[in-house]
């Protein structure tokens, strides 16, 4: 047994999907702001560990040099200085040039001194817009300023790293998180394209036996002497041929449609005329072109179907009363236009985003199934386009079908 309940949420739930994609997206720019932040966090944690490395790196020469005390020289240069294998440093004079000591830098120390000493200007260069110099200063036994150098440096590759980190992750996040949502569109295309076909098949088999005993009934009305060329009897056999062609077009959906070069002024002229008998005398049509022999493929019982659909559609946008316009054109390249305008109460721009999303409907009483199924006629099975052109509360709308010629 169907869950009203159910269908509702469910119903709900795909009304909805703008603002459940607006909650999803706000949750990862709150995660991808934190992660961002958290490693923002630790990158300056270390950027601070590794400038007082070079400090305690400068006070460590300061120090070797003013001691004369060979152990503790030792100490100094084995567990201090030479422990520094990460970060890139070179030391230059009180003006900024390079004295040839450095460490940690990818240099080819085969070069000539001149060579080394441009590629160390480079790397000093380099190394200043990163990072403030820190000075080394010496001094005599009295404590006066006899020289200063500085020791330039750059950040260690794994704060680099570290750097780039947080949009690496991010760049993965969102590939893991689009390839994921592909997964799930196709699933979900896939599934409704299954819950289609069976509908519609399933539709067509129960037509089928109710279908049969009318046209059983036409054929002896035909027959009998007394109702032989009524028009009653006409018109009925006209709603039989009609419901025949429905069964087919329900037969047809999931499997490929044959599509023929055929005039399409024919076709909407052959259901407009139906459509006249059937509806409000207030309406009135007109079918407008700017050329004969306009031709594009279609399967003629599925095109049939769109428009038959649209001036329902339209029809009741006018609740019974108005004009509909059905103008048909050569488009660029290899289209061809079909605008189907009326003059009824029209939609808000929102609610025309919404029309051809499947249960979307402003009637009190209907499925919102008729233009989802005439989009997915023109588009899946025509690889054509339909479309709201235009659009305005109280003043109509133009729907625009876009076909191959």
């Amino acid at each position: 047994m169907i869950n009203p309940f159910k269908e509702s949420a469910e119903s709900s739930l795909y009304q909805h999907k703008n603002t459940v994609k607006f909650i999803v997206l706000l949750i990862a720019a709150i995660i991808v702001v934190v992660s961002i932040y958290y490693n923002n966090f630790i990158v300056n944690h270390l950027k601070s560990r590794e400038k007082q490395s070079i400090e305690l790196f400068a006070r460590a020469t300061e120090f070797l040099v003013q001691q004369g005390d060979e152990a503790n020289v030792t100490f100094i240069n084995e567990y201090i200085i030479k422990t520094n294998v990460t970060i890139p440093v070179i030391l230059t004079d009180q003006v900024g040039e390079p004295t040839g000591a450095f460490r940690n830098l990818d240099i080819d120390e085969s070069k000539s001194s001149e060579e080394l000493l441009q590629l160390l200007r480079e790397e000093v260069a380099e190394m200043k817009e990163e990072n403030e110099p820190i000075p080394i200063v010496y001094r005599n036994s009295l404590g006066e300023i006899e020289n200063f150098e500085y020791i330039y440096y750059q950040n260690s590759d794994l704060l680099r790293q570290l750097n780039y980190y947080p949009y690496i992750q991010l760049a993965i996040i969102l590939l893991f998180a689009g390839l994921t949502y592909l997964a799930f569109s196709y699933s979900r295309t896939a599934e409704q394209n299954r819950v289609w076909v069976g509908l519609a098949k399933e539709t067509a088999h129960q037509l089928g036996t109710p279908l049969s005993s009318l046209m059983a009934w036409l054929e002896y009305l035909q027959a009998d002497e007394r109702t032989q060329g009524h028009e009653a009897v006409a018109e009925m056999g006209k709603d039989v041929e009609k419901l025949l062609m429905i069964t087919e077009r329900f037969s047809n959906i999931g499997s490929v449609p044959v599509l023929e070069s055929t005039d399409v002024y024919e076709v909407i002229q052959q259901s407009v005329s139906y459509l006249q008998r059937r509806i409000s005398t207030k309406v009135k049509f007109t079918i407008s072109t700017v050329g004969k022999d306009i031709e594009a493929q279609i399967n003629r019982p599925l095109f049939n179907w769109v428009i038959e659909n649209l001036c329902k559609n339209a029809v009741d946008a006018m609740s019974g009363i108005g004009q509909i316009d059905i103008r048909i054109m050569r488009g660029s390249g290899q289209f061809i236009i079909i605008d189907i305008t009326d003059n009824g109460k029209g939609m808000s721009k929102a609610n025309a985003k919404k029309v051809f999303q499947p249960g979307f409907t402003t009637k009190k009483r209907g499925w919102g199934l008729g233009l989802t199924l005439a989009k997915r006629i023109i588009e899946n099975y025509h690889r054509g386009r339909i479309f709201v052109k235009h659009t305005e509360p109280d003043e109509g709308s133009t729907f625009r079908i876009m076909l191959r010629a």
